[in-house]
């Protein structure tokens, strides 16, 4: 089988789900409208590591391009209530587009490959790119490699260490210790890729995957 892209994800309000794209638009900044708006307490950004029941609340981009919590506008009474409640009653909602707002680069690439070696909801990762067609933990010889998909080239810079994000089921809000210490045991506590846009250009499901290795300089 061919590489392919096999999904697409976007973040509008950091730490919470995300929402399903048909297609991208990749610029330096990743993908537009990822990430814009983030939780805060008074110690500083507050994430669903520590307040999981963050990943029960749904971050969409709303026609007007501002992010909604489960369909309420972010800056409204409603969105802030919603987050309050999973996050503390002193947690508040801000928008901020620094490149501080990703926690590495601004893309996470996975593979179908190592997602069926992980063998749980991919959901779970949290990528923004999924390539389809790849072949087991092919994966870890990537890094370095670029991704060619139409115009857009996508830098593969390193695998991503996993948080325990892992560990919370995105539909129950259950948690399970034993997903991050098998991802430990079994992918070195590492799974998916870190990556940035080397060249920007839209993307889109089925779109074909050229993935180029580059030799090392010597």
């Amino acid at each position: 089988m061919s590489l392919h892209v096999a999904g697409l994800w976007r973040y509008p309000v950091k730490t919470l789900a995300g929402e399903a794209l048909e297609s991208a638009e990749l610029t330096a900044d990743g993908i537009p409208g990822d990430r814009i708006v983030h939780v805060r307490g008074p110690e500083g950004v507050r994430t669903s590591r520590r307040h999981f029941r963050l990943l029960g609340l749904a971050g969409t981009l709303g026609d007007s391009g501002q992010p909604l919590v489960n369909g309420s506008p972010w800056a409204s009474p409603e969105a802030l209530a919603l987050v309050r409640r999973a996050a503390g009653a002193d947690a508040w909602l801000e928008a901020y587009d620094g490149p501080e707002r990703f926690d590495v680069l601004p893309l996470l690439v996975a593979t179908d490959g190592a997602v069926a070696a992980f063998g749980r909801d991919i959901r779970r990762l949290r990528p923004n790119i999924l390539v389809g067609g790849v072949a087991g933990m092919d994966e870890t010889s990537w890094p370095g490699a670029e991704l060619h998909i139409g115009e857009a080239v996508i830098r593969l810079d390193s695998r991503r260490g996993r948080c325990p994000m892992t560990t919370v089921d995105p539909d129950t809000l259950d948690r399970d210790p034993e997903v991050l210490r098998d991802i430990g045991r079994r992918f070195q506590g590492r799974l998916a890729l870190n990556a940035e846009v080397a060249r920007p250009g839209r993307i889109r499901l089925g779109d074909p995957v050229l993935l180029v290795r580059r030799s090392p300089i010597r």
